[in-house]
């Protein structure tokens, strides 16, 4: 399994495999419910829209996918992309999709599956996207060490954030916007002033890289 996510209200959850497919899972029996199947490379990255409606898959394959979340039905393949997709998410508004890849980041219109967006950076490899929870920012861990955060409308690069020592695997905003917190190889986890790019805190104590970082829904920042 590469990755996990959970439907907005918690009844479900979609897993990404080596195998080529994504799988739809009963959060309270484990039973599966759907495989979708389509990419002819690992699924690296799945998401669910924040209305529960539609599913995005990022693939080794370079194309990113859209499902009907209740059926499994396909509903656009997204292409654009040379490398393999590595990090996908919705906006707030389920409006757009940014996918990171190891040649750029995208973000697309989620109804169409048109274009909006390239977002350009020092370093090609994209490793993990997340949207503010406002829409209007994008946060990016690339494989330099270092993220960014990014204007959704204009594609501008707005702060970079520095001092990890190793690729940054994972990336999320607070529920109040007002905080990042990156997950690198380099076994810490760094929370940042959103608005400032200043460091304020070093999580440490694994012992391995950290492949994964969240909020809770809760968390407050004052």
């Amino acid at each position: 399994m590469t990755s996990l996510a959970f439907s907005p209200d918690g009844q479900r959850f979609v897993t990404g495999s080596g195998d080529g497919t994504a799988k739809v899972w009963d959060a309270f029996t484990g039973k599966a419910l759907l495989t979708l199947k389509g990419h002819s490379g690992y699924v690296w990255s799945v998401a669910v829209a924040p209305d529960g409606q539609r599913i995005i898959t990022g693939s080794g394959d370079g194309t990113a996918k859209l499902w009907e979340a209740p059926t499994g039905k396909e509903l656009l393949t997204l292409r654009g992309h040379s490398h393999e997709i590595r990090s996908v998410a919705f906006s707030p508004d389920a409006r757009r999709i940014v996918t990171g890849s190891t040649d750029t980041a995208k973000v697309w219109a989620a109804e169409t599956g048109e274009e909006l967006l390239a977002l350009k950076s020092h370093s090609s490899d994209f490793l993990s996207v997340a949207f503010s929870p406002d829409g209007k920012r994008i946060a990016a861990g690339f494989r330099g060490g270092t993220a960014s955060l990014w204007e959704t409308t204009s594609g501008k690069e707005l702060i970079s954030l520095k001092g990890h020592s190793d690729l940054v695997r994972s990336v999320a905003f607070s529920p109040d916007g007002q905080r990042v917190v990156t997950g690198s190889d380099d076994q810490t986890a760094r929370v940042w002033d959103a608005a400032t790019g200043k460091e304020l805190l070093i999580l440490k104590g694994h012992e391995g890289g950290i492949a994964a970082v969240a909020y809770s829904p809760t968390a407050t920042t004052s």
